[in-house]
């Protein structure tokens, strides 16, 4: 690890934590806490406010998720490190991401921190809480949203921050930062905001999935008479679908019928819910995981996990899962592929360990030699992980999830957050279930 990226050193020391407290063997006194103190010091070693703010809330989302505050010593870090993360949150500066959307973000990082932030402080009661965002900071947070220029990432980070904030009970403040959101993705907008993609999408995708999003912020806040904001937003949503490519369909659907869900409209919207999710988890059979790393690279995560949470799990067959966790090698005949591998590579382990299928990446098989995919992408990253930073942050995440995942089965998600479902929140009953 000497040579590894930061963040995957603080990655690495974060699930190497969790795993030690899952094992359940006894451990000395003030031995977690200081676990806890090295995962905080990489994370003060991290380069960026960003970086910081969001390792900082994952920390703080593990700390609850293992119900590390029951130990004092534990305990006692927590307001600390959230006034460090509160501190660093206003020392992001607007358009810092060096990627293809460079002058599109504006204070998208800004806006994705803050959500970071609140959805970690959300997997705590407000007792376990000795220090919180005050009125203002959220006021300024909520107002770092009409601060992102492109439709696109306003719809989608602000949707997230908008439920955060509903989360932690601020419904009533979030209103009319919804209703102007969703009238800004109505505006016309030069193509320079319009945001670039690994792969050509239609005008039809970068419209649904802002709108999708939101209308999740919606049935999170409980202001449903949003959904006639401007235009029935339902009826546009489901035109959109239609709209779009079959492949791309793949990747929407999970958050049409998730919001739908929420929103108590699922069967009027979509009256035949079980011919929709045949339909598009069917599309497996012509799509090639191996044909890129975007579009056609985590379709099939957006499947297995739209047949899972919609209770059609027979969809997913032995074949559909055997295609899913083959293609990594052929991801790396282009330099795209190579240095974005660990994108599609860290949706299918995410998606896999959520089901209890994580196992299929660490079988042997013919298409890596006889390696395993895991040993396959791990082999293959370039010295240190330096070419594939960009998406490695994501490979780092999965493995910590994974990580928290060796918990007992049924173990509850804690805090307020643990009481709401998010888009993005897999892993959740049968809907109609709760």
């Amino acid at each position: 690890m000497d040579d590894a990226h930061a963040y995957t050193r603080f990655a690495a020391e974060l699930a190497g934590t969790a795993l030690e407290v899952t094992q359940g063997e006894p451990l000395p006194a003030g031995y977690v806490a200081g676990r806890v103190d090295a995962v905080a010091a990489t994370v003060r070693g991290l380069t960026t406010p960003y970086e910081r703010v969001t390792a900082a809330s994952i920390l703080l989302t593990t700390v609850s998720t293992l119900g590390l505050t029951a130990d004092p010593h534990v305990a006692a870090r927590v307001g600390p490190l959230v006034r460090e993360t509160l501190a660093a949150v206003d020392e992001i500066r607007p358009d810092q991401i060096a990627d293809e959307n460079q002058g599109r973000h504006g204070d998208y990082e800004r806006v994705a921190a803050w959500t970071a932030l609140l959805l970690a402080l959300a997997h705590f009661e407000p007792h376990e809480l000795p220090v919180v965002p005050d009125d203002a900071q959220v006021a300024a947070a909520l107002a770092s949203i009409d601060r992102v220029p492109s439709p696109f990432f306003r719809g989608r980070g602000g949707s997230t921050l908008l439920s955060a904030v509903a989360v932690l009970g601020g419904s009533a403040t979030v209103e009319e930062h919804a209703r102007s959101t969703l009238a800004w993705l109505d505006r016309p907008h030069p193509a320079a905001l319009q945001p670039a993609f690994p792969s050509t999408m239609s005008p039809a995708f970068v419209a649904a999935y802002p709108l999708l999003t939101m209308l999740n912020a919606i049935a999170v806040s409980g202001h449903l008479e949003l959904l006639d904001a401007g235009r029935d937003r339902l009826a546009q949503a489901t035109d959109l679908i239609a709209a779009m490519a079959p492949v791309e369909r793949t990747h929407m659907a999970l958050y049409h019928v998730v919001a739908l869900d929420n929103l108590g409209r699922l069967d009027d919207q979509l009256p035949d819910l079980d011919a929709f999710v045949e339909d598009v988890v069917g599309r497996w059979r012509s799509i090639d995981p191996g044909r890129d790393y975007f579009l056609y690279g985590i379709s099939y995560a957006y499947l297995v996990q739209l047949a899972y949470v919609t209770g059609r799990s027979d969809l997913v067959t032995d074949t559909m899962v055997e295609r899913m966790v083959t293609p990594f090698a052929r991801l790396g005949a282009t330099p795209a592929g190579r240095a974005n591998r660990p994108y599609p590579f860290a949706y299918v382990l995410n998606v896999l360990g959520e089901l209890g299928l994580a196992e299929r990446l660490y079988e042997p098989r013919p298409a890596y030699g006889g390696a395993s995919a895991f040993e396959h992408v791990v082999d293959h990253l370039s010295p240190g992980g330096r070419a594939e930073a960009a998406r490695l942050y994501m490979l780092d995440h999965a493995l910590v999830s994974w990580a928290l995942r060796q918990r007992p089965p049924g173990s509850p998600v804690p805090g307020r957050i643990g009481r709401h479902r998010l888009v993005g929140v897999h892993g959740e009953p049968v809907l109609g279930s709760t």
